[in-house]
């Protein structure tokens, strides 16, 4: 017998109690015409009566009785534990793919002297745009690039706006890192998000070079690829930045050669290498919207996207993967 249905019974139980003694059944009509029997019938007439309201009583009980202690066992059973049955495991959480590389590029930066700096997400447009040397009609200054929320203020759309914090609040030399989330006005696609992650560096004091930002790119990257890993530094243009260059790497799979198992390497498309970043020579401009004379400090800075990166050391296809929250796809990086 199941539980609802030991349940149901002793319900329909109590109905049938309530129909048999209840204050119009057919026994209590008895015992009130008990008064209306000859007198020499009476005593007899009444001890019927009583020895069938006993029997009615006592069967109900009885019935009660039972489908109680069965209604019992039914929910100890049902509440009962086998302890020798073996346990669920709890599953265990795991790190976002961005969160394993950026952690991976932190630790590196760590061991060669620099400091992590976070900052404000919401900027003034001094920060964005004017202290990075960022020109009014500058393309990057228009809505359809940039998100505004109310006059004068912005997410931001690069995390060099942390570099002049950072520089205004240390002072100079410093060398630090700076990873986060920046917002720009772009579709979302396999390539581009709304919003993404940044890491930029910055060093400033006497007498660096462009060499020491070659030297540095180059060494961060072959202990996050390996020794054989080569960079190469294109001409470029960055605001911020003069001398500016992009910089690629040599593809951690093919190492180089275009070809993987035969076939045309897919991280770097065949070309060998892997576009990564800008960088450059800190703009005397920059420099002196913080206090700093450029013709003493000299400083070098790079910046380049996790997502993309990600994207290639993990084989992902579509960047949108990583901001979904679907787990069979977050599972697959423990």
């Amino acid at each position: 017998m199941l539980l609802a249905d030991a349940e149901s019974q002793l319900r329909d139980l109590l109905d049938i109690r309530i129909r048999l003694t209840g204050k119009r059944s057919r026994l209590v009509e008895l015992k009130k015409s008990i008064g209306q029997i000859d007198e020499s019938d009476r005593s007899a007439f009444a001890q019927a009566v009583q020895a069938l309201e006993r029997d009615i009583v006592s069967a109900l009980e009885t019935g009660e009785a039972r489908l109680t202690e069965r209604i019992n066992e039914l929910k100890i059973e049902r509440e009962r534990l086998d302890v020798t049955i073996p346990g669920r495991r709890p599953r265990t959480g795991h790190l976002h793919p961005i969160t394993i590389l950026r952690q991976k590029i932190e630790d590196i930066f760590v061991s060669m002297g620099y400091a992590i700096e976070d900052d404000r997400e919401i900027e003034t447009d001094y920060y964005n745009f004017d202290a990075l040397n960022i020109p009014d009609g500058h393309p990057a200054r228009e809505s359809q690039d940039t998100f505004y929320t109310t006059d004068g203020f912005a997410l931001r759309s690069q995390t060099s706006t942390v570099q002049i914090r950072a520089m205004e609040r240390r002072g100079v030399p410093l060398r630090v890192i700076a990873p986060g989330r920046v917002f720009r006005r772009d579709t979302p696609d396999m390539t581009h998000v709304p919003m993404f992650h940044q890491i930029e560096g910055l060093c400033v004091d006497k007498g660096i070079t462009m060499a020491h930002l070659k030297g540095t790119v180059t060494e961060w990257l072959k202990r996050l690829f390996g020794e054989d890993t080569v960079t190469r530094f294109r001409p470029s243009y960055f605001p911020f930045t003069e001398p500016s260059a992009e910089f690629d790497f040599s593809c951690f799979v093919c190492h180089g050669s275009g070809t993987s198992n035969g076939d045309r390497c897919r991280p770097c498309k065949g070309s060998g290498w892997i576009e990564l970043g800008g960088s450059g020579m800190v703009h005397p401009n920059v420099l002196r919207a913080v206090g700093v004379d450029p013709t003493v400090y000299s400083g070098f800075a790079f910046g380049f996207g996790l997502e993309r990166m990600a994207a290639l050391m993990y084989n992902i296809d579509d960047i949108r993967h990583m901001f979904e929250n679907d787990v069979r796809f977050l599972k697959q990086f423990k």
